[in-house]
């Protein structure tokens, strides 16, 4: 596929210089996932370019459940409320194609590739994932249509075969470089490393053989970071890659623990508002889709796990962190102010809470600049210490940006109300009396551990509304830049001129200033568009807006009326100067030469001038006089300027 250089960051995919030569020897392996058996013959026969939507029917034929799994797209929600199929050759010429082909060379792999030789590889879970991104492109292809959304689903369901690629010809190896990944970046990057090519790039070779357009892969190749590539915003590519995004986070949601489903649901809310769609609407796509996965799950037998309806998974509480998740960065204690063998003490006791790193200083100061070098989350701090008390220490904390966040628990000899009472009031989130149990501590550190998880949350929820805010605020000025300018030529557009007009009218009323218009017409334009095409009289438009753009003086406006018109209006301007102006203005147009390919083509205007008269009653007047010079300059012959001056026409 030839992209733009703009619109691309790297490479093409499968074209990154060192890993074309792995590539090109897993084709020639033959061992790179592929289909067989019907999905095999359809494949080939779609290669034939004499090959009938009636022949592709008769082999899907020879296959009873992939007959059936057709049948049931053709007939799926994406379909657009059309009459249900229930023929073979009827669903096949709705699907078209190209449908068939990718889809069933998607089932095909399915069936093949249930389970594998890749020990630390989830097959099973894979399809699952798969599966739910394929049923999120179809519906979301079917909202936004840019491409087939019975070919989206074909896409979702193969977006990420590059893994089960890999997990296969190299099972030892991806199995341990699998071990402790944390996420797509971090698993490509290990990828290039050991094997010599990432998944994304597998998967766009084999989509290649499969014969699946470059426009699809490509956006496949961008989707785990659709902000990597340089597609251009608002074009097809940028679209698909950002919409297989939003399909991978639905099947991410779909799989996640309840735990970890949270910050997932924020995130596709934000998506969802993107594609203009409210809580409301967004809840209701993802409950269809999470009900087609089940639907389609059963016919492929693969797992998928009931969900909650999308609406009470966004309202619900976030739920209590399991300490032992392996997926939980570490926590981060600071121990302050306690004594070697005390602060040795706590430390064993807190030894046994799983992903927990401690850190400890033994006086106030030496915790206050600890506490700023690693950030902790917990901080447990003697009442007494030998420079700083808890109070005071905690009153530090408190008084600094990036102490306002942190639990803090103060260790206590006495258990008096007085004391108490000025620890909460210094900050203090919690207490232990001395001697300290270490179940009660524990105790304690569990729940600091749960609010510093909600705490994280919130600040991704609120990161997240941060980005939609701003994102939304750039559209917002994008859409208000286009609702007034003209997208061929740059120009202000006819709203925007008029504006312009009404507040220079307004002035003038005020000031008693001159106040100028000058309308002006592309001769014979019709005739340029008949004879050269409307592609070189874009090109006559955009090269006049230049000239006339390029010629303003100081307080002049310029808009694009419409068609070959253009509207001039000078503030404080009288006749006599925007006549010569005009004048000037034509004479510059009518010289000028457009270049055309190896050709040149010159064009000539004709200028209609009026000035605010004590007789006008507003603009519009100012306008209508304007009009008929123009019509006075066309009348006599073109490429002439004329003004409407007290009731009578003037023409030079």
């Amino acid at each position: 596929m030839n992209i733009p250089e703009s619109e691309v960051s790297s490479a093409p995919p499968g074209q990154r210089e060192d890993a074309r030569p792995k590539l090109e020897q897993l084709r020639l392996s033959g061992r790179l996932p592929s289909p067989k058996g019907v999905a095999l013959a359809i494949m080939e026969a779609c290669r034939n370019e004499d090959t009938s939507l009636e022949d592709i029917a008769r082999i899907v034929r020879t296959d009873p459940a992939l007959a059936g799994r057709l049948l049931r797209l053709a007939n799926s929600a994406a379909a657009g409320g059309l009459r249900p199929v229930a023929a073979i050759p009827d669903a096949v010429k709705r699907l078209g194609l190209g449908a068939v082909r990718q889809v069933a060379m998607g089932f095909s792999l399915v069936d093949q590739y249930h389970e594998g030789p890749c020990a630390g590889f989830d097959y099973t879970r894979f399809w699952s994932h798969s599966l739910l991104m394929g049923v999120a492109m179809q519906s979301l292809g079917a909202l936004v249509r840019v491409a087939s959304p019975d070919e989206l689903f074909a896409c979702g369901l193969l977006a990420r075969i590059g893994c089960l690629a890999l997990a296969t010809i190299h099972p030892v190896e991806y199995a341990e470089l699998l071990e402790g990944c944390a996420d797509d970046t971090e698993l490509a990057a290990r990828e290039r490393e050991r094997l010599q090519a990432d998944h994304n790039e597998v998967t766009v070779s084999i989509l290649d053989d499969c014969g699946i357009p470059r426009s699809l892969a490509e956006p496949i190749f961008f989707h785990e970071a659709p902000e990597n590539s340089r597609f251009t915003e608002g074009s097809r590519p940028y679209q698909l890659a950002h919409l297989f995004y939003h399909a991978k986070r639905v099947a991410d949601m779909g799989l996640a623990p309840e735990a970890t489903r949270g910050g997932i649901i924020s995130e596709l809310m934000l998506l969802g508002g993107k594609l203009g769609l409210d809580a409301s609407e967004q809840g209701s796509l993802v409950d269809r889709i999470i009900a087609e996965w089940q639907e389609w799950a059963q016919i492929l037998k693969v797992p998928a796990h009931a969900l909650p309806p999308f609406a009470a998974m966004a309202s619900a509480p976030a739920p209590r962190t399991d300490d032992h998740q392996p997926d939980l960065p570490a926590l981060r204690v600071l121990l302050a102010g306690s004594g070697a063998s005390a602060r040795n003490g706590l430390q064993a006791m807190l030894a046994d809470l799983p992903r927990c790193t401690v850190h400890a200083a033994g006086n106030g100061r030496e915790a206050l600049a600890l506490a700023l070098e690693v950030m902790p989350q917990i901080v447990v701090c003697e009442r007494r210490m030998p420079d700083v008390d808890g109070i005071g220490f905690c009153q530090a904390l408190r008084a600094t940006d990036w102490g306002q966040s942190m639990y803090v628990i103060m260790l206590t000899d006495a258990d008096e109300e007085e004391e108490l009472v000025q620890a909460f009031e210094a900050g203090v989130d919690d207490y232990i009396a001395r001697p300290v149990n270490g179940r009660a501590l524990r105790a304690r550190l569990r729940a600091a551990l749960h609010y510093v998880r909600l705490l994280e949350a919130w600040e991704r929820d609120r990161a997240q509304l941060k980005q939609f805010a701003a994102e939304l605020a750039i559209s917002n000025r994008k859409l208000e830049h286009y609702a007034l300018t003209d997208l061929l030529t740059g120009l202000p557009n006819r709203r925007a001129g008029m504006e312009v007009l009404g507040q220079s009218w307004a002035a003038s009323h005020r000031s008693g200033q001159g106040l100028s218009v000058m309308m002006l017409d592309i001769d014979h334009f019709k005739s340029v568009n008949d004879t050269h095409g409307h592609a070189v009289g874009d090109k006559v438009l955009i090269e006049v807006s230049r000239l006339i753009r390029d010629s303003l003086r100081k307080g002049d406006h310029v808009c694009r009326m419409g068609g070959e018109e253009f509207l001039v209006i000078n503030q404080g301007g009288d006749l006599e100067a925007t006549l010569q102006f005009a004048e000037r203005l034509r004479q510059k147009i009518r010289s000028a030469r457009i270049r055309i390919g190896d050709a040149e083509l010159g064009t000539s205007v004709s200028i209609g001038v009026a000035c605010r008269e004590p007789g006008m009653a507003d603009a519009d007047g100012l306008i209508v006089a304007a009009d008929r010079a123009l019509y006075a300059a066309k009348r006599g012959g073109r490429d002439r300027s004329c003004c409407h001056a007290g009731g009578r026409l003037l023409c030079r």
